[in-house]
This record gives C-alpha cells, structure tokens and sequence, in this order.
C-alpha cells in the first residue's frame, strides 16, 4: 500500500504560481511512477503531468505544456507540480497518483491521493 497526501493548493489571481506537493508513505520502495491530475466541476478527471521513477520521461497536457513543471524529489518520497501563468481554466481539484509506470492512463493508476483544490480567479 502507498499513501499519497497532497498540499499546496489555494487561491491565487490569474497569472499567478503555485506548487503543489506530493508526498508518498507506505510502500514507497515500489518505485512508482508518479503523476498530477485534475478534475474541474463537471468534468471528467484528466492528467496533468506524470513523470517516472527516475525523472527521465515526462508527459504533459497540451494545455499545461510550458506552463506547469513535475519534478521528483526520490530522497523525500515527494513529487511537486509547479504550476505559473495559472489561469481561471486551471481551476481543479488536482490528484497526485502512483502507478507501476510512467503512463498517461488514469486507469492504471493503483493508488490516488485526496486532492488539493487549486482556485484561479480571473
């Protein structure tokens, strides 16, 4: 079992940055892949980013892509999602999420956190 807590979330004005973090207990040893995703009010959750184990494979959405940045810290068992340019759209509640490997597939994610609620205003 892995457990994943999120934290970072809030209210910010449009163009504004936050970082949210993830931070996995548990069976961290499994060497997961991570990733970021979100879910907006009547929408369908999509991902954000994902990054592997080792940092080497990165995905993004387009509609983040130059604008958000995942990165791992393995020593710290902690995953961040540094997001700037932030606008109203980003509004989420944002998931980090493990699985065995990188992948865009939220199916094949085995463990999710809680959620932090990201709220851009215009």
């Amino acid at each position: 079992q892995v457990q994943l807590v999120e934290s970072g979330g809030g209210l910010v004005q449009a163009g504004g940055s936050l970082r949210l973090s993830c931070v996995a207990s548990g069976r961290t040893s499994a060497r997961n892949a991570m990733g970021w995703f979100r879910q907006a009010p009547g929408k369908e959750r999509e991902l954000t980013a994902a990054i592997s184990w080792s940092g080497g494979i990165t995905y993004y959405a387009d509609s983040v892509k130059g604008r958000f940045t995942i990165s791992r810290d393995n020593a710290k068992n902690t995953v961040y999602l540094q997001m700037n340019s932030l606008k109203p759209e980003d509004t989420a509640v944002y998931y980090c999420a493990a699985a065995p490997s990188v992948t865009r597939n939220s199916r094949l994610y085995d463990y999710w956190g809680q959620g932090t609620q990201v709220t851009v205003s215009s």
